[in-house]
């Protein structure tokens, strides 16, 4: 199995919802389903633009390599070791949201409040253990610039979301 299309769809997933989390808290109205959906459209595109440089990276590797055969496996090695902690991080919030969505009012709270708050605290550990993971997996240092180019894109969405559509303006005087 190539670990690059799931590696794909975990980042723009996560791409929306970091364009989501940049814009929750900033609308008092009650039923904002279109903003939400614009939020998260807006991560969506900002993630895939970023999400270039790590193909880019891998790319320049394969095409500087001497032995490509050797590169392309150490980076498939490494993207499975970056793959786990992902998926494994990606079920608990599924699990999470599916809580959230299923349960009464009262228990989808609590799901929200002890799950997914944490979860969120917990998302730069997991991309830091993911670059880790595709190191430790055999794909040695260029699976790790590879991992790095990409820890730093899903990371960098949420700011870049924030800082282009949702700060606040600067107020002189």
């Amino acid at each position: 199995m190539n670990p690059a299309l799931p590696l794909l769809a975990l980042g723009l997933a996560d791409a929306a919802f970091s364009g989501f989390r940049a814009f929750a808290g900033r609308d008092a109205r009650i039923r904002k389903g279109r903003a939400n959906v614009r939020a998260g459209l807006r991560g969506l595109a900002v993630g895939a633009a970023l999400l270039l440089a790590p193909a880019a990276t891998a790319c320049a590797l394969l095409l500087g390599a001497a032995g490509t055969d050797r590169v392309y496996g150490a980076l498939s090695d490494g993207a499975v070791g970056f793959l786990v902690p992902l998926a494994a991080y990606a079920a608990v919030v599924l699990a999470t949201l599916a809580g959230y969505f299923v349960l009464p009012f009262r228990a989808s709270t609590l799901a929200m409040v002890v799950g997914l708050g944490p979860l969120t605290l917990l998302r730069a550990p997991v991309v830091a253990a993911a670059c880790a993971g595709s190191w430790m997996t055999g794909g040695g240092a260029p699976s790790l610039l590879v991992g790095a180019v990409a820890g730093a894109a899903v990371l960098a969405v949420e700011p870049l979301v924030h800082r282009r559509w949702y700060a606040e303006p600067r107020r002189e005087g």
